[in-house]
């Protein structure tokens, strides 16, 4: 369980915290020829010797590295705009599936974190969960819904300004259920309603309230779920 943590650790970094937009245009514009799928590859081998703190798992790190430049590459062949967001979602299984297989394949118990104890590293996973990696989630699950009137409604709002309180609010979230104060979710997404609710009354469009709540209740459900997660995780190591 450990080293799986660390292992999604690193791909967390290296898939999302570490790899800019430029690196992701310039992928899928020229695939194989581009430069930074290799260092992206590069990242991610590193990434995983580096955290997993052994000397001997360096080959298993290469094969991380070159299972998941074969996973990107098929991606960035197959996929097209209009399935753009299935191919998302099967890349995201596809690596999450080598690494659990890494992991019962490595088979060493006496593993431990570098540094720091273990609950630092579960913590830094989740949070790092919440963030863009779930942004990015999000965007991709709900773009199969895209009102036309959002954009109309977007002039006067700052810039990335949802993005970022997307990830603000899960991540008091996520604080709220470690910290045990559950009701404090309730008025924040109250809270939010109560701030949404002019923009939509305004706007009396009905596509675009229902947009606005799937993306909200995704948000929220993900940031619960990953906080009962690391709540049920902390407490093993008590």
């Amino acid at each position: 369980m450990i080293l799986f943590i660390k292992l999604l650790l690193a791909h967390l970094l290296g898939d999302f915290i570490w790899q800019p937009n430029s690196w992701v245009a310039h992928k899928e514009a020229h695939k194989h020829k581009s430069i930074y799928l290799y260092l992206h590859i590069f990242l991610h081998g590193i990434l995983a010797a580096v955290l997993a703190g052994e000397i001997s798992f360096i080959p298993y790190a290469v094969l991380i590295a070159i299972t998941h430049g074969i996973i990107d590459l098929t991606k960035l062949h197959f996929q097209k705009s209009k399935n753009k967001r299935t191919w998302f979602v099967v890349d995201q299984i596809a690596h999450l599936l080598i690494l659990i297989g890494i992991t019962l394949l490595y088979e060493n118990e006496n593993i431990d974190f570098l540094w720091f104890d273990n609950r630092f590293w579960i913590l830094l996973t989740g949070i790092l969960l919440v963030t863009k990696p779930a942004s990015i989630f999000i965007k991709t699950i709900i773009s199969i819904w895209s009102p036309e009137s959002q954009n109309s409604h977007q002039d006067n709002s700052l810039a990335s300004a949802g993005n970022y309180i997307g990830i603000l609010e899960r991540l008091l979230t996520v604080c709220f259920i470690l910290t045990g104060h559950f009701e404090a979710i309730g008025f924040l997404l109250a809270a939010k309603s109560i701030f949404r609710f002019g923009d939509l009354k305004e706007a009396k469009d009905r596509k675009l309230t229902e947009y606005v709540m799937i993306g909200t209740l995704i948000s929220f459900g993900i940031a619960i779920i990953t906080g009962l997660i690391l709540q049920a995780l902390l407490l093993q190591l008590f």
